[in-house]
């Protein structure tokens, strides 16, 4: 099961926190298909929000295909974002948390990291953005 985790300063709406870390526990296989998420009234005591917040996030992300709201019974998972390679398990995976051990070491913030590979990502698209126009079609398709 998920623990969510609301950054009240973030300036992100806590609706969308929720649909973010759902999606992030999807693609990294700490959620799979069929499993239940939180009830509301479960998560609203975690975190301490309104429930009609908790609602339109699962409602969001059942409209999404992400999830199936059961009467009487919970939200489940009904589709999987794993990729290969993004698993705990996976040799990126170590490198990435090596890599951000050395970032931390270094006296870099998780605010800046974000930012350092944020801007890599946003680099290394629009570099190859600039390639053939079938694998930028490939690209849209994959998003």
């Amino acid at each position: 099961m998920i623990d969510y985790r609301i950054d009240r300063g973030s300036g992100v709406p806590a609706y969308v926190q929720i649909i973010e870390q759902t999606e992030r526990a999807l693609r990294m296989g700490t959620l799979q298909v069929g499993d239940k998420l939180p009830t509301a009234r479960e998560v609203v005591a975690a975190t301490a929000i309104n429930p009609n917040t908790v609602l339109r996030a699962y409602r969001d992300m059942e409209q999404a295909g992400l999830v199936e709201l059961r009467r009487g019974l919970g939200t489940f998972v009904t589709r999987s974002l794993g990729r290969p390679g993004a698993g705990d398990d996976s040799p990126l995976r170590r490198e990435a948390t090596d890599w951000v051990a050395r970032a931390r070491a270094a006296g870099l913030e998780r605010a800046d990291v974000l930012a350092l590979v944020t801007a890599v990502l946003d680099a290394y698209d629009n570099e190859h953005d600039r390639s053939a126009p079938g694998d930028r079609d490939r690209k849209r398709e994959d998003a």
